[in-house]
């Protein structure tokens, strides 16, 4: 029982064959080579078959196209709004309408106010609609228990 557990260490008796882990790393070696060489053989097949050269085989994707720097689109689209918001320009000429800047905008309809209805005017597409009261939604709602509920009182 002792040669048992002398044989039986926690650690390797033997040490590691360094030939066969050299093989090993060699055949890989070789197949990864091989393995580039084939993909690149395939690669310049695909590329006669095209009729191009790497150079011209890559094009641009149509319309609408990625943002390729986005912060400076952001820029430049922030710019274009507040040339539109802070100036004069026509919006229609023929039409005779005006693009105005926003902070005149707000200083002209201070001056002027909010466009509204006379008072005592009634319009004549709203004289037929019932007004919701507190209780119900006005006379044309039905009774509480649907159509059927009266004739069962």
């Amino acid at each position: 029982m002792e040669e048992n557990n002398q044989h039986r260490g926690g650690f390797e008796q033997a040490d590691v064959n360094a030939w066969a882990v050299g093989k090993f790393a060699i055949a890989l070696v070789v197949v990864c080579l091989v393995s580039l060489g084939l993909l690149f053989g395939l690669f310049r097949y695909f590329l006669s078959m095209e009729g191009g050269k790497a150079e011209t085989a890559i094009k641009v994707p149509p319309a609408p196209q990625l943002e390729t720097n986005p912060p400076l689109d952001l820029k430049a689209m922030r710019a274009a709004e507040d040339q539109i918001l802070t100036s004069y320009g026509w919006v229609d000429q023929q039409k005779g309408v005006v693009r105005v800047p926003i902070d005149r905008a707000i200083d002209l309809l201070a001056q002027r106010g909010l466009p509204s209805r006379p008072q005592g005017e009634v319009q004549a597409a709203a004289s037929g609609v019932s007004v919701p009261t507190e209780s119900g939604l006005g006379p044309k709602m039905l009774p509480p228990g649907g159509p059927l509920a009266e004739g069962m009182k």
